[in-house]
């Protein structure tokens, strides 16, 4: 293990301890960690972890030893948080989730970013594939209970996508080959028509639909910068913090 390696997990990233691993799907892990640490967590709904996941692997760039990963569920008074970890990317994360055990250490910094909770409209809309459906999950369960929220949820087979942690599924999901961005954009067209109010939308997963509906909702449909909260979750051509 290299020097930087020992001083991050040392003195800047914090600890946690895998208590709770289950395959939720074909491409889904859920893992649970519970670290001290989490107690004290300033949580917002749509933080996400930086995820020492190649730390040790000398083989590795650096930049492929953290993954990111939305923050599913916390329970602070506890100290434990749940990831949804997707693995069709065959990448370095899909390994390191598949092979981790129960007691595994884990290193880990929280990341919080803009791609938060905002309980400010009256309506919401939530696009997102696989990769993006926890960090919606947690979005939609923190709303409050009198807003409108419709949602377009995509995997190329329904089976990978997977229930909240009530067991519920309160998004809608559809079956899409890669890329749907045009068959999405008949779809929202018809959600958006349905509300009345404010609007937020959520659009997340795969950078080539996120650049595509933000092209289609600003010069199309007119809606503004601020009524889109987008967050490209990968991108085919990229991997880890390229």
């Amino acid at each position: 293990m290299s020097l930087l390696e020992n001083v991050l997990k040392k003195v800047v990233l914090d600890q946690a301890t895998i208590i709770k691993k289950e395959q939720l799907s074909a491409f889904v892990y859920k893992v649970r960690l519970k670290g001290d640490s989490i107690k004290k967590a300033e949580f917002i709904p749509g933080y996400f972890l930086r995820l020492g996941v190649g730390i040790g692997q000398e083989d590795l760039d650096f930049k492929d030893k953290v993954r990111s990963y939305s923050v599913w569920n916390i329970n602070k008074e506890e100290g434990w948080l749940d990831l949804a970890i997707a693995t069709e990317s065959n990448g370095v994360g899909a390994n390191w989730v598949m092979n981790c055990n129960l007691g595994d250490l884990v290193y880990y910094k929280w990341k919080k970013g803009n791609f938060l909770l905002d309980n400010s409209a009256d309506n919401y809309l939530m696009i997102g594939d696989l990769s993006a459906l926890s960090h919606l999950y947690v979005i939609n369960r923190n709303l409050p209970k009198n807003k409108s929220v419709e949602s377009v949820i995509y995997s190329n087979n329904a089976s990978n996508l997977f229930n909240d942690i009530d067991n519920t599924q309160p998004l809608s999901f559809y079956e899409f080959q890669e890329h749907p961005s045009e068959e999405i954009k008949i779809i929202v067209k018809e959600k958006l028509s349905k509300f009345n109010g404010s609007i937020i939308i959520y659009i997340s997963g795969d950078s080539r639909v996120c650049v595509n509906l933000n092209q289609y909702l600003k010069k199309v449909l007119g809606y503004s910068p601020k009524q889109l909260k987008i967050n490209p979750f990968w991108n085919p051509l990229k991997k880890g913090l390229e």
